[in-house]
């Protein structure tokens, strides 16, 4: 399925792991403090099996929306340091969620809790990579050394 999915939708390897094509950019520009971007991206987002999204923060709000496959795990670290792991999906009774607001400056990692899960990623202002962050598994755990395992498991580069 996870073949079929990358071919089908003409995915390519992220970055922070998994497979991505944006499918949309808003011509639309807006100014914000990094300088002119799009009014607006989305996002197909694929993580299989034994893959996972690694920490990263973006500049602009981020809203997931969970489309197929099994449920996805977001872990969240705000300002205040704490972790929130949120779980998307369709199964609303058990506190699944379908759709989820990352704001800006959070750290952000996912992890698939299946074969796969299939998701997109609406932002705005639009994404530019050049307003997203992929610290290293050491500073991670420099900045918070209470979550350092998690981190360290999540980091780029990890296995």
């Amino acid at each position: 399925m996870v073949d079929e999915l990358v071919r089908g939708l003409g995915l390519v390897p992220h970055p922070e792991g998994g497979f991505y094509r944006e499918m949309y950019r808003a011509s639309l520009t807006v100014e914000t403090p990094r300088g002119p971007r799009s009014a607006g991206t989305a996002i197909y987002y694929l993580l299989p099996r034994g893959s996972f999204a690694a920490w990263h923060r973006v500049t602009s709000d981020e809203v997931w929306h969970f489309y197929d496959g099994h449920p996805l795990e977001l872990l969240l670290v705000g300002a205040d340091g704490r972790l929130e792991r949120v779980v998307m999906g369709r199964d609303v009774t058990k506190g699944e969620r379908p759709q989820v607001v990352v704001h800006a400056g959070v750290l952000q990692a996912a992890v698939p809790q299946g074969e796969y899960t299939l998701v997109g990623c609406t932002v705005s202002p639009g994404f530019d990579f050049s307003d997203w962050e992929m610290p290293s598994a050491e500073s991670l755990a420099a900045m918070y050394p209470e979550l350092s395992e998690v981190m360290r498991q999540l980091a780029k580069g990890s296995p």
